[in-house]
């Protein structure tokens, strides 16, 4: 398992967990301003960084859509 944190243009901070789960990868991200976590997971043998790019960009729908919610 690791922790990683990331800065994100849009975003900010962005914190990253990567956890290997059998055969699959799970890759965490956290937004620290609005608390909100997203978690993709996929198959061991693919790219971590393909997995945490991913993991962004359901992130930042997350906060877009948590946003437009509360508006």
């Amino acid at each position: 398992m690791s922790h990683q944190s990331d800065i994100d243009p849009e975003l900010g901070e962005v914190l990253f967990e990567v956890k290997a789960v059998g055969n699959a990868l799970k890759v965490s991200a956290l937004d620290p301003v609005t608390n909100i976590e997203v978690s993709i997971v996929g198959s061991a043998y693919a790219s971590p960084y393909s997995f945490k790019m991913n993991a962004l960009r359901k992130l930042r729908a997350a906060v877009i859509r948590s946003a437009h919610e509360q508006a």
